[in-house]
């Protein structure tokens, strides 16, 4: 059998999905092929579990001698598999091939390859990963579904930054389609805040699998009730017309710009900078972004500018080398800034502003390094009703687009009084 269609068959096994992409190709090595005729039993009620047995090709039927009802019976068909979790026993029922049968079957020996330390790496601990590859890390609950966290070390706010929810549910998404299909385009909702304190739940709906295309939708849950939304496409990739009409702008490369740290430093030595504010930036704790953030041009949230921003930006350290990763990366970082850049014309006269992320829609157009510098560019074209719109897009370092954006914003002025958490609708 070809080695890339056996891995082609092992993601779409909903078992496995929620492995990392390298273990497909070390589980397709290790497979023992077995072919049944129609009638031939495949294993017998008692016999000893030999391993984990994948249907090919064909369908096989299971037989209990407990229960004979022909009401009864259970199919076994493509992607089905028996012998999970029985290591070490005896099968409690009996395997029959009812058509020629082709079953890939996974020796006992190698039963651990299922259990990677990792949803993106089969090899390390999540505590050796960069920290926002330690965000993305999801823990699978059962077929579907994944519980995520907010580690202690990651940056604070009052709720859940809404880069991790899209993060997040883009992992989720992601663990339940084949490794050969990947993201193109997600939108998503946000509904209410979440709490850092609590874990998040997110359940995934396969709405569409088709041979070149697979639709999921993905709802994440806190105290019981639904906070965010998304439903994300997945393609297959494939040759086509290519074109780009846009160019990145000429901007200054991220080497000969400042890191958030050197401007902080710079502003707390800064002898121009009236003292009070010198000490207000000592006195605040910098906790490193998961993301490594550098400006093209001066950023400031109390000072009138234009509706539009760019900035460079990578994960911080380096990341495991699966696809699907790098995009959830991507995704988690461009919920920075983002919206809030149809602010920039309206913070004058000392007004402080906020903006809540209402919606957000990504296209994946290229493939893209998450740990090697993008470039974000970012336009707001209008903003009303308490609403303010932008769009985006992020390139490469060789000036090709990479991935387009939109987000709807809730803006407003802050008040003084406080409000206590509500739907952002």
């Amino acid at each position: 059998m070809d080695t890339e269609e056996v891995i082609e068959f092992l993601g779409q096994v909903p078992l496995l999905q929620r492995l990392p992409s390298s273990s497909y190709r070390k589980i397709a090595h290790v497979l023992q092929v077995k072919h049944y005729e129609s009638g031939e039993y495949v294993v017998h009620e008692g016999e000893p579990v030999a391993g984990l047995c994948f249907i090919w090709e064909g369908q096989a039927e299971i037989s209990d001698s407990t229960n004979a009802d022909e009401g009864n019976r259970f199919l076994l068909r493509k992607y089905d598999y028996f012998g999970h979790g029985s290591t070490g026993c005896t099968h409690q029922v009996s395997v029959v091939a009812l058509s020629a049968l082709t079953c890939l079957i996974l020796p006992n020996k190698y039963i651990y390859l299922l259990q990677p330390k990792s949803i993106w790496n089969a090899d390390e601990t999540p505590e050796n990963f960069s920290l926002v590859e330690h965000i993305l890390h999801l823990e699978p609950l059962d077929v579907n579904i994944f519980r995520g966290f907010t580690p202690r070390d990651a940056p604070a706010f009052k709720q859940v930054f809404g880069g991790q929810f899209i993060g997040q549910a883009l992992a989720a998404a992601s663990k339940t389609v084949d490794c050969f299909k990947l993201l193109h385009s997600l939108h998503a909702t946000f509904i209410l805040r979440g709490d850092n304190n609590v874990p998040i739940i997110y359940q995934v709906s396969r709405v569409r699998d088709g041979n070149n295309f697979a639709t999921r939708l993905v709802e994440a849950t806190q105290h019981g009730a639904v906070i965010f939304t998304i439903i994300a496409s997945f393609q297959k990739e494939q040759l086509g017309f290519e074109h780009q009409t846009v160019s990145m702008p000429p901007v200054p490369s991220p080497e000969t710009l400042l890191s958030m740290e050197e401007l902080q430093e710079r502003h707390m030595t800064d002898p121009r900078l009236p003292m009070e504010y010198r000490r207000r930036v000592a006195s605040k704790k910098f906790v490193p972004w998961p993301i490594e953030i550098r400006f093209c041009e001066k950023y400031s949230t109390r000072e009138e500018s234009k509706p539009s921003f760019s900035y460079w930006f990578r994960a911080r350290g380096e990341l495991s080398d699966d696809p699907a990763l790098h995009r959830c990366v991507v995704a988690y970082a461009s919920d920075l800034i983002f919206g809030g850049v149809s602010l920039n014309p309206h913070r004058k006269g000392g007004i402080i502003a906020s903006a809540l992320s209402l919606d957000h829609s990504m296209w994946f157009h290229r493939p893209v390094k998450a740990d090697d510098w993008v470039l974000f560019t970012i336009d707001s074209p209008t903003a009303y009703g308490g609403r303010g719109f932008v769009t985006g897009r992020m390139y490469n370092r060789k000036g090709e687009l990479v991935v387009s954006l939109t987000q709807e914003a809730r803006v407003r002025e802050v008040r003084q009084s406080v409000e206590s958490p509500k739907p952002r609708l």
